[in-house]
C-alpha cells in the first residue's frame, strides 16, 4: 500500500460513483427520489454492520426501501455471494430473525431489501470499458494498432469453487465477448486471472505467467485490461502496474500497457444509474440466477440468504436445492 500511495483508493472512487449515480437517479427515477448511497465493504471500512446500523439510524428500519447494488459485475460466491451471506447475517442479528423466517409483506417491518447481484454485460458498462481500450489502442502507432493483443485480467478462483459450479468464469467471459464484439474483434487477445495465492489449484492461466510468455515469444504491445474490477486499487495499481508491467519491460516488453479502470468515468457511471433505474421500475428482488445454488454447494447459509432475497420480492420464487 505504501507504492500506491498509502492506501487504497476504491473508497474514494465508490463513494464518487454511488453519490454521482444518485444524482442522476433523482432526475431519471423521481418516483423512487431522493436515493442516497450507502457504502458496505466485506474486509475494510465502513464494514457491513457499520452500513446497516446507519440504515437503521437514519430511520430506514420503517419499513424503508434498500437496494443491495453489488460492484462485482460478474456474481461470485466468493464475492457477491459472501457479501450477501453478510448482508443476511447482519439483518438477521440486528433486525431479529423473526423478521427473515416468512416473507415480507407491504405492512411488515424492517428494510424492504432487493438486489442487485449481476450486470456482466449491461451495453453501459460493455461501452466503459470499450472506451478506455480504444483510448489506449490510440497510443500506439497506427500501422501496428491491430496487432496489439488485449488480455483481459480477472481476479482468480480456487478450483475447487469453479468445479463446485460457480458462474463467475462463465460470467467474465461473457463481459470479454461483449466487449470484443463492441469493438468488432479487430485485435487479437486472450482471458487471464491474476492474484493466485497458496498452494492450491487456481484457475489459470495466470496474468503474469502470459504476458511473460508472450513477450519472450516476440509479442511485446500488449494493453492490460482489468475486466472484473470497477475502479482501482491494489490488485492493479501494483499487481498490474509495479509487478506485471515492470517485470515485462524488463525483459524487453516496452510496448506493454493497462486500459485505464473504470473510476470517475462518465459512462460508467450513467451505467450504474441505468442497472439501478431498471431494477427500481422492474420491482424484481434479484435476478432469476439468483435463486439458482451452484451444482456443489453445500452451505446452508447460501441457501437460506437466497430463501430471504427471493422471498422479498413480488412473487415467492422456489429456491432451486
Amino acid at each position: 500500500y505504501a507504492a500506491i500511495g498509502g492506501g487504497s483508493p476504491i473508497r474514494k472512487w465508490s463513494e464518487l460513483q454511488s453519490a454521482e449515480m444518485c444524482a442522476i437517479l433523482d432526475q431519471t427515477c423521481p418516483e423512487s427520489a431522493p436515493h442516497k448511497p450507502y457504502l458496505a465493504f466485506r474486509y475494510a471500512d465502513p464494514l457491513t454492520e457499520e452500513m446497516y446500523q446507519r440504515l437503521l439510524d437514519d430511520g430506514f428500519g420503517k419499513r424503508g426501501r434498500a437496494v443491495a447494488f453489488t460492484q462485482y459485475p460478474q456474481y461470485s460466491c466468493s464475492t457477491t455471494g459472501s457479501s450477501l451471506n453478510e448482508l443476511w447475517k447482519w439483518r438477521t442479528r440486528l433486525e431479529g430473525r423473526s423478521t427473515t423466517s416468512s416473507p415480507p409483506s407491504s405492512s411488515s417491518p424492517g428494510i424492504k431489501w432487493s438486489v442487485i447481484d449481476r450486470w456482466p454485460t449491461h451495453p453501459g458498462l460493455i461501452s466503459a470499458f470499450a472506451h478506455n481500450i480504444q483510448a489506449q489502442l490510440s497510443t500506439y502507432p497506427a500501422s501496428t494498432r491491430k496487432d496489439v493483443i488485449l488480455l483481459f485480467s480477472a481476479h482468480s478462483l480456487p478450483m475447487s469453487v469453479v468445479n463446485r459450479g460457480d458462474t463467475y468464469p462463465a460470467e467474465v467471459a461473457a463481459t470479454v465477448h461483449a466487449v470484443l464484439t463492441h469493438l468488432q474483434f479487430q485485435n487479437p487477445y486472450r482471458l487471464c486471472w491474476q492474484s493466485q495465492v497458496g498452494p492450491s489449484a487456481w484457475l489459470g492461466a495466470q496474468t503474469a505467467d502470459t504476458v511473460k510468455n508472450y513477450v519472450r515469444k516476440g509479442h511485446t504491445d500488449m494493453i492490460l485490461v482489468p475486466i472484473a474490477f470497477t475502479s482501482d486499487h491494489i490488485e492493479t495499481l501494483y499487481e498490474l502496474d509495479q509487478e506485471v508491467i515492470h517485470e515485462a519491460r524488463k525483459e524487453g516488453g516496452t510496448g506493454v500497457k493497462r486500459a485505464e479502470s473504470l473510476n470517475g468515468s462518465r459512462l460508467f457511471i450513467e451505467a450504474l444509474a441505468d442497472v439501478a433505474g431498471e431494477h427500481l421500475r422492474s420491482g424484481e428482488s434479484c435476478s432469476r440466477q439468483m435463486g439458482m445454488r451452484c451444482q456443489g454447494c453445500r452451505s446452508e447459509r447460501c441457501l437460506e440468504q437466497k430463501r430471504f432475497f427471493m422471498n422479498t420480492g413480488r412473487e415467492v420464487e422456489e429456491v432451486v436445492r
